[in-house]
């Protein structure tokens, strides 16, 4: 490589694997001896203008080119890189050195026509050298994959294995910083004659195009040309073709519109293979290569202990050291010149886990693979909606983050409840970077839980949403506007009123609330409608904490639930098994909304529970009507005090006699005490009901029984284990007996025939000074000094 700077010497070709921290050191190390003129990356031609952002101090890889269609901005290709990347090192060492950097790949343009007009993905133009993309798309061509061929010939069954024995450990060879590059172009060259283009004929579109570039950039620059390519394109870039049959390659190329620009990435998608990943199996275990001075197994296993220390397991020094001289004992017995990653964590495993794979999966998960988030500079091109996105986050302090953590909201706060705005219009716009969580420790509406995580994809979803406006608050109010002239169903419309009340988006809900009356007006479905009516009833709830006006949701609510009234007792008559079951829980869900809409503060609102509580009593007493529904009838009458219990017990000892079938009346017991409705504890506290449920059990024929015990197993399964193996003792025991002690005497099952007033008048005196009654000098006595009974 002595003629290299001369004009007839030809480029300096470093062929790499993509994302290998060997490659990156050997690239850096081959470009400060040999001193180019220019620096020629594979890449997206378009993200030239991008390359001097990668010298700016907010730059943080791991970082990703992304290109996106203009008019399909959800059409989109990355080029991933990270600290460790030679592509990475090649260009931050041009910047550094006042050397010019290209890219000479075929231009995202093309690359992008071609994943409209083929149907498959850009990332499927990874090279085969350990940086893929996404896994192959049905029927394409699958390439060879170099690296496994020369694992394999070299005796290894692991490609990653001989890539560390023969690159990663093995330095930048001895004193001449491109000998690794001249093997490694001896290697690729005996591959592509063996299998020519590897079965992907795209490679020889991009190749040509790549030599174009660098004849281009031969005649500029004098001082000579290095060129920093995936490994498998050197021997076709080293080969000489015409001019002429290269450019008739490229001509008619189909191409579009496209914008470019750096968004953060992260080690996680750094480690999928599919998807936009690059296929690294462990991203941060290859950082610790790329970074560490010297001794690189000891500081690894020196973060391990610190971790496993933070997560309060007992590691001590003692644990390194033994766990490095295993790591180096185990790389010895397997012929390897350094401990690699499958050494390190099996020396891991067995001193500093005691043998458990579980602490193990926590090395993997924050070390091999690591929660890592690159940063990309304010300067960045960004579609509008994304610099709004950007000023929004950062006047709420809510950084995106790669680990996943739960964010708690008290809507009372002005900048939780912006926050919660914040997250639900993005939900809104598709741009799923919060998901709903459970709140812990409270059921106020006044509470929200999100699960956070940005995922790099994200910022396509931004991109892609940016067609509906310049602000989010623009973009999902016309969203969702045009959602609800979309939609199909009622539901739908329903759900996406509710969503919008959750966003606030004010001058969305008139159109919003004018299809949905419209679509409420026109189905006839009462399935459909009680299915609606919950969602609208709790939206109403919103309006105390966000303040947002719901009054002609409140009167849409009360029309549906006028119309649910009329049409469900028909709706109920004559169903099978499977829709007698969903009509209850349609039920159950119109019951509870009409508890809520009771209490909202709009006229007439207020005779809405009296009109429901009559048409549960018409379920409840028509006999075609399934049992699951005149069953759950019954206890909702109860549960809110419009049933008397001994009227409850008569109509359960009618559904029980033995002119009912066995199969009815289990769906009426299911009806009653099941689907997780408290119906264990209700036994357990009213041994009446408990009596009638045992004497039917004991009653079933022998030849039904077999028949109605699946659904009596699915209502008493449901059960707390607590409450079941209370309701197995008091069986045990037998009817009138309760704790301990039977009760003799008439009256009712489980209880005495009259009260216990001695027991009664000796609690009195504690009841008062819980309570605080005054004046009473004979409680004082009772309770004595110390405020104790004596």
């Amino acid at each position: 490589m002595s003629d290299f700077g001369s004009g007839a010497a030809g480029p300096l070709l470093l062929g790499v694997r993509h994302h290998g921290p060997g490659s990156a050191r050997a690239v850096r190390a081959a470009l400060e001896e040999t001193r180019p003129g220019v620096v020629l990356i594979e890449g997206p031609p378009e993200a030239d203008v991008l390359i001097p952002l990668a010298a700016e101090e907010d730059m943080r890889p791991p970082v990703a080119l992304l290109a996106h269609a203009v008019d399909e901005p959800g059409r989109s290709a990355f080029w991933p890189l990270a600290e460790f990347s030679p592509e990475w090192v090649a260009i931050r060492w041009a910047l550094e050195h006042g050397v010019p950097a290209r890219f000479i790949d075929l231009p995202a343009a093309h690359t992008l026509a071609r994943e409209r007009d083929e149907g498959v993905g850009a990332d499927e133009e990874g090279d085969g050298e350990g940086g893929g993309g996404r896994e192959p798309a049905a029927g394409a061509k699958v390439r060879v994959d170099p690296l496994g061929v020369l694992a394999e010939a070299a005796g290894y069954d692991d490609a990653e294995r001989w890539w560390e024995d023969v690159v990663e450990h093995r330095g930048v060879g001895n004193g001449d910083a491109v000998a690794p590059f001249t093997a490694l172009e001896e290697a690729m060259t005996a591959l592509r004659e063996e299998y020519g283009s590897g079965g992907h004929e795209r490679d020889l579109v991009r190749e040509a195009h790549m030599r174009l570039r660098i004849r281009a950039a031969q005649r500029e620059f004098e001082a000579g040309v290095a060129v920093v390519c995936g490994a498998w394109h050197v021997p076709a870039l080293r080969r000489k073709a015409a001019v002429a049959a290269d450019r008739a390659l490229l001509k008619g190329l189909p191409k579009v519109r496209t914008d470019m620009t750096w968004v953060p990435w992260t080690n996680r998608r750094l480690s999928r293979v599919s998807g936009y990943g690059a296929g690294i199996d462990s991203p941060g275990w290859y950082g610790h290569l790329f970074g560490a001075p010297d001794r690189p197994v000891e500081r690894w296993l020196t973060k391990v202990a610190g971790l496993l220390r933070a997560e309060d397991r007992i590691v001590s020094s003692a644990h390194v050291i033994e766990a490095v001289r295993l790591a180096q004992t185990l790389a010895a017995m397997r012929g390897r010149p350094l401990p690699g990653l499958s050494e390190t964590t099996d020396a891991v495993r067995a001193v500093m886990c005691e043998g458990s794979d579980v602490p193990l999966a926590l090395v993997h998960d924050r070390l091999v693979v690591g929660d890592v988030l690159g940063e990309v500079p304010a300067t960045a091109p960004a579609v509008p909606l994304q610099r709004d996105l950007a000023r929004i986050q950062r006047r709420l302090r809510l950084r995106p983050e790669a680990a996943e953590r739960d964010l708690e909201l008290d809507l009372r706060k002005e900048t939780d409840a912006e926050r919660s705005r914040l997250l639900h219009r993005l939900r809104l716009l598709g741009i799923g970077w919060g998901e709903p969580a459970a709140s812990r420790g409270s059921t106020g509406t006044f509470r929200e839980t999100w699960r956070l995580r940005w995922e790099p994809e994200l910022s396509v979803r931004v991109a892609e949403a940016g067609v509906w406006g310049t602000t989010v608050l623009a973009a999902a109010t016309a969203r969702a506007e045009a959602d609800a002239v979309a939609a199909q169903g009622l539901a739908e419309v329903t759900g996406l009123a509710e969503r919008c009340l959750l966003a606030v988006l004010p001058e969305a809900l008139p159109t919003v609330m004018r299809i949905l009356a419209d679509r409420a007006a026109l189905d006839t479905d009462v399935g459909h409608l009680a299915q609606a009516l919950p969602a609208l009833v709790r939206s109403l709830r919103y309006g105390d904490v966000r303040g947002t006006d719901t009054a002609a949701l409140a009167e849409v609510a009360a029309g549906l639930a006028e119309r649910v009234f009329v049409g469900l007792p028909p709706a109920c008559a004559a169903l099978d098994a499977d829709a007698a079951e969903e009509m209850r829980r349609h039920v159950e869900a119109v019951h509870g909304a009409v508890g809520l809409l009771g209490d909202a503060p709009a006229p007439g609102h207020g005779e809405l529970r009296a009109r429901w509580q009559s048409v549960l009593r018409t379920l409840s007493a028509r006999d075609t009507v399934p049992g699951v529904i005149r069953g759950r009838s019954v206890r909702l009458l109860l549960d809110d005090g419009e049933l008397a219990r001994a009227e409850a017990a008569r109509l359960m000892g009618l559904v029980l006699s033995p002119g009912t079938p066995p199969a009815a009346a289990a769906a009426w017991i299911e009806g009653f005490v099941g689907g997780g409705s408290g119906g264990g504890l209700l036994l357990i506290h009213d041994e009446r009901l408990l009596g009638l449920v045992d004497a039917w059990l004991t009653g079933v024929p022998a030849q039904a029984f077999t028949d109605v015990l699946p659904l009596l197993r699915r209502t008493f399964s449901a059960y707390e284990p607590g409450v079941r193996r209370t309701l197995g003792e008091l069986v045990r025991r037998g009817p009138g007996t309760r704790g301990s002690t039977a009760t003799a005497g008439a009256g009712t099952p489980g209880f005495a025939p009259g009260l216990d007033t001695a027991r009664a008048d000796a609690v009195l005196p504690v009841v008062r000074l819980l309570l605080g009654t005054d004046g009473d000098d004979e409680a004082a006595r009772v309770a004595g000094p110390t405020g104790v009974p004596g």
